[in-house]
């Protein structure tokens, strides 16, 4: 299947790098993406905002022939779930790594920090030690010098979905750093956290325990499971 790759905050198609061996070996061809914005540290991103993410990600879908699957990481997810919105009958499956679909009317992180139109990003202080779990000092490292200021409107701009098909499309949560429990926990209460994927007519959650950030913790596992579950979609 042709898989898409859409990577979260501050990162770009290269943050896919280990993970994509995995899901080639699988027999999967795989299209790892870099958002408007993110090229480089110099581009100019002050105007560019969620929908032009969205956008991003359907062109991808359109230049492909067929079914298309969208893996998204945190901020990821819900560019992922707003193209899935847009694109109901083209997407197969949607994985969310240690993220979910966004809901009408809600924002990705309006709590970020802007400065000058774009977010950087923040000292590690600003994360939980859950988030931060795997990231031994020189992945921090790495993961600092590559990281590229993420546009200040995708954080904060509201989504507007349209199709309620988005809610008869397959989908994954891959989480992380919240165990099953929690997240069950969470759907039984009506959280809104889960609210738009406990609407999902088909879904499933899996562990992977480590940090936010799987792709650069355990590149392999993450592969793995991404491949387990397109081949076992709820």
């Amino acid at each position: 299947m042709d898989v898409v790759l859409i990577p979260g905050f501050w990162l770009d198609a290269s943050s896919w790098a280990q993970v994509t061996p995995v899901l080639e070996e699988a027999g999967h061809t795989v299209h790892p993406l870099t958002l408007p914005g993110l090229e480089s540290k110099d581009a100019n991103r002050s105007e560019i905002g969620f929908a032009d993410h969205v956008s991003a990600v359907v062109a991808a879908i359109d230049a492909l022939p067929g079914a298309v699957a969208l893996v998204g990481h945190s901020g990821g997810g819900s560019i992922a779930s707003g193209a899935a919105d847009a694109r109901p009958d083209r997407v197969a499956h949607v994985i969310y790594v240690d993220s979910g679909p966004i809901s009408e009317g809600g924002a990705i992180n309006d709590g970020l920090t802007a400065v000058d139109g774009e977010v950087p990003l923040p000292d590690w202080s600003e994360f939980d030690e859950s988030d931060l779990a795997g990231l031994t000092d020189e992945l921090r490292d790495e993961f600092r010098a590559r990281a590229i200021p993420e546009p200040a409107r995708v954080t904060s701009d509201r989504a507007h979905l349209t199709d309620e098909r988005r809610y008869r499309v397959p989908s994954t949560v891959i989480s992380c750093t919240m165990p099953q429990q929690v997240f069950d926990q969470l759907i039984e209460q009506g959280h809104p956290y889960v609210a738009e994927f406990a609407r999902m007519e088909r879904r499933r959650m899996v562990e992977l325990p480590t940090g936010h950030w799987p792709q650069f913790s355990r590149p392999q596992e993450l592969g793995a499971a991404i491949v387990a579950a397109l081949a076992d979609a709820p």
